[in-house]
């Protein structure tokens, strides 16, 4: 069978209802967080390159629209931070990522602890930030979801490593603790200047709302990178290639199933978000502002992927209009 030289993308744009902000704060707080990656010097020139073009405080901008000077800077640290580890850890074996995934935790854990090295450097002064308003339910939600999307990466270098394709359902058991979308929800309640009691994250319709953005989230982030991951090695981890698999389907029918599959989680989350109930009228204003925090999460994300060259190159803007995609080949990488 012919390889594809391109596919489709689903409209998850016109899938999605909530409408995109950009933080009034970003220029200053996306001048700071790159002058700050910077100045540690983890990249060579070729990775440097790469992660500007990334932009990566620009989803912060997006995604946290509301958030004040301090508490956006913190996620655009934040934001950085996990596509530092997502880059270092995606050339190693599950053994090493499970270092650097250590070096981060020990950090974020312990202030005093130190190896010596520009990573848990960059992790004490992000926490050094964050512990400066953050609540102690958010805080150790998200001190707790770190450690999962830790775990979950060493995992999936180990997959990779094995070259292990995963079914569909623990794929996305997995991919909802290594795409790092849970600590980065966590960062909703720091923004918000809220600490949510826990019966809130026990409710079933509110983890409808929460599970499901984090669904939607992965899945589109699955679509858009899955020519660039493909052709770096990285495909299997990927609804993708997970429904090529399990399907028996060429590229565009999987995406076009993984498109599906987004379709029916927003018509879930819009059913769900009407369906909460009351906590009393302080929490349930902070229920609201969170919900809205996971709509500007979704169409923040979608925006962004076109808005940036970290999927589609310098060819993002033409891509968003056609929604064509390039299949990527291996050796274009090699050569670049």
């Amino acid at each position: 069978m012919a390889i594809p030289r391109s596919f489709v993308l689903p409209d998850l744009l016109a899938a999605c209802p909530f409408t995109l902000s950009k933080n009034p704060h970003f220029t200053h707080a996306s001048a700071a967080s790159s002058a700050w990656v910077h100045s540690h010097r983890l990249f060579s020139d070729r990775k440097r390159a790469a992660f500007v073009q990334g932009c990566y405080e620009l989803l912060a901008s997006y995604t946290y629209p509301y958030a004040g000077p301090e508490q956006l800077r913190t996620c655009c640290d934040f934001v950085n931070l996990l596509f530092v580890l997502d880059d270092i850890s995606d050339e190693e074996d599950g053994a090493g990522a499970r270092r650097i995934g250590d070096t981060f935790l020990s950090a974020l854990r312990y202030p005093a602890w130190d190896d010596g090295s520009a990573l848990a450097k960059m992790t004490r002064e992000f926490r050094s930030r964050l512990l400066h308003s953050a609540g102690p339910g958010c805080l150790r939600r998200f001190l707790r979801d770190c450690e999962g999307y830790i775990d979950a990466v060493a995992q999936e270098a180990g997959y990779r490593e094995r070259g292990v394709v995963l079914d569909a359902a623990s794929y996305q058991a997995l991919r909802r603790e290594n795409s790092a979308v849970r600590p980065c929800f966590a960062l909703i309640e720091y923004c918000l200047g809220v600490d949510l009691p826990d019966e809130v994250f026990d409710d079933p319709a509110f983890m409808v709302l929460y599970w499901g953005t984090a669904d939607m989230v992965n899945w589109s982030n699955d679509i858009y990178s899955y020519s660039v991951e493909q052709a770096q090695g990285f495909g299997g981890n990927n609804i993708v290639t997970v429904l090529m698999h399990e399907q028996d389907a060429d590229v565009q029918a999987s995406v076009n199933l993984a498109g599906d599959l987004f379709d029916a989680l927003m018509d879930r989350f819009l059913e769900a978000r009407n369906q909460l109930p009351s906590w009393g009228s302080d929490v349930d204003e902070a229920v609201r502002m969170y919900v809205k925090g996971l709509e500007h999460w979704t169409i923040g994300n979608l925006e962004w992927s076109f808005d940036t060259q970290r999927y589609f190159g310098p060819l993002h803007a033409e891509i968003k209009r056609t929604r064509v995609v390039p299949i990527r080949a291996h050796e274009e990488f090699e050569t670049d």
